[in-house]
């Protein structure tokens, strides 16, 4: 293919193509398990790792592999680094696991992971791929800590609370009261609240899209500013 533009791809996975609120792809994880930030952080990191693996793994074997197998030689090889990812958690953040349950092994299925691995990585050189890969995990666990942040803000008036499942004893003091004596707010942590602010989410976004190509038009029909040189022909009297 052309020459890929690492700017273009960062522009697209974290604003302009973001998977969860552009694409609207692995809703089912970011709406499940969102109900804290440090859920969204391990379903992040788990994922981001995924499609890095994946997308670098399926960059290097794209010459070698027919089409007769291709989807599902890209499906065995996301399983295998999903496996990986599960093995790991478990060995050191055994917790956090249990909690994420069965939407870690659920990232097999992300239309995610596969829609790159066949739509950028089987088509482009490693480094493009490894990197479109880390950008896309970006954008979506962006999207997913966001989300986590305001459920948990709304629904307990804290922050960061039970870091230390995935960061160790030492993040266990990383909680932050932002409210205290708060009324839980259950609608917030419950999946009704993950849709209610999924959808305010992708509102802002577009209010801000909105704005910038209103902003890109009035640059555009502008008058130049300075004086101006006027050529004058013909005899004036």
């Amino acid at each position: 293919m052309a020459d890929v533009s690492y700017k273009d791809l960062s522009l697209n996975g974290l604003w302009k193509n973001n998977p969860a609120i552009v694409q609207l792809l692995g809703l089912c994880p970011l709406l499940a398990v969102t109900g804290t930030v440090v859920n969204a952080v391990g379903l992040g990191l788990a994922t981001t790792m995924v499609l890095i693996t994946s997308n670098t793994a399926v960059s290097l074997i794209r010459n070698i592999v027919s089409d007769a197998v291709r989807l599902p030689a890209f499906v065995m090889i996301i399983a295998a680094a999903v496996t990986c990812i599960e093995l790991l958690m478990q060995a050191f953040a055994y917790e956090l696991y249990e909690i994420l349950g069965i939407f870690l092994p659920l990232i097999t299925t992300n239309c995610v992971i596969l829609g790159r691995a066949d739509g950028f990585a089987a088509k482009n050189s490693l480094a493009p791929s490894a990197y479109d890969g880390f950008i896309m995990g970006m954008g979506f666990a962006f999207v997913l800590v966001l989300l986590g942040a305001l459920r948990e803000v709304t629904g307990t008036g804290a922050l960061f609370a039970n870091m230390d499942l995935l960061f160790g004893p030492a993040a266990a003091d990383w909680k932050v009261e932002l409210f205290p004596n708060y009324q839980p707010f259950l609608l917030a942590i419950l999946p009704p609240g993950a849709f209610i602010f999924t959808g305010l989410i992708i509102a802002m976004k577009n209010i801000i899209d909105d704005q910038i190509k209103k902003r890109e038009a009035a640059m555009k029909t502008a008058p130049v500013k300075g004086a101006k040189r006027v050529r004058v022909t013909g005899t004036v009297s």
